[in-house]
């Protein structure tokens, strides 16, 4: 199962972090994140044209879009992709679209347990509804039961190929009349989700850029 991180978690992990302005010269920028005596979730935002860089502590991923990528950040903001009650606006679908480079470790996207799990059960379900008076409860019960342990059960590695593979594979005889249950079209159905890394980069993409520009209103209040 993937672990996602909420944006309450999120503001935790941030809660003591303070902001340094390393170099800041137009779109040319190196603005770090961290809480004072620890690396602990700190992040560095890296801008020169036309691309942004996200480092840290949760991993690296580099963007590009507009020449200024803070401009490309914000829009979301300014359209108010937000659900209730959350006070950063992410948009992982369109931002992932723009990545040149992702993070060794988790990457962009990943397997989903919880996903795969859904489009399994819910071709079985809909399978045996639409046969269900040409099949007898214990055929039902039999091609049920396989699945759950030849396919749901199968052994699962990081990146589901065994699972999907087993998924891909199954054939199971049902009666004369029907022959072989077997998942058509499986690779249709989304079974990845956005890494738990990618999503903390997102949550940081939006959260060091309001504390960017919120320094620099502030500065113009000032004056």
């Amino acid at each position: 199962m993937i672990e996602r991180r909420t944006e309450q978690e999120f503001l935790k992990d941030v809660y003591a972090h303070e902001m340094h302005v390393l170099f800041d010269n137009g779109i040319n920028r190196h603005i770090m994140f961290k809480e004072p005596g620890t690396m602990n979730h700190h992040f560095s935002l890296i801008t020169w044209p036309g691309y942004l860089c996200y480092t840290g502590d949760m991993g690296t991923y580099v963007f590009r879009r507009l020449e200024d990528m803070f401009e490309f950040f914000r829009t979301d903001r300014e359209h108010m992709y937000l659900k209730s009650g959350q006070t950063l606006a992410i948009n992982p679908g369109y931002w992932g679209e723009k990545l040149e480079a992702v993070d060794k470790c988790d990457g962009y996207k990943e397997f989903s347990e919880d996903l795969f799990e859904a489009a399994v059960i819910g071709d079985l379900k809909y399978w045996l509804r639409d046969h269900l008076h040409q099949t007898t409860k214990e055929e039902r019960r039999d091609l049920w039961d396989g699945v759950m342990s030849v396919v749901l059960g199968a052994d699962g590695d990081g990146n589901g190929y065994r699972k999907t593979a087993a998924a891909f594979d199954f054939n199971h005889y049902v009666n004369k009349d029907i022959g072989n249950f077997y998942f058509m079209d499986f690779f249709e159905h989304t079974i990845h989700d956005y890494s738990y890394r990618f999503i903390w980069c997102c949550y940081a993409l939006a959260w060091g850029i309001q504390q960017y520009d919120e320094s620099k209103t502030t500065i113009v209040e000032a004056a």
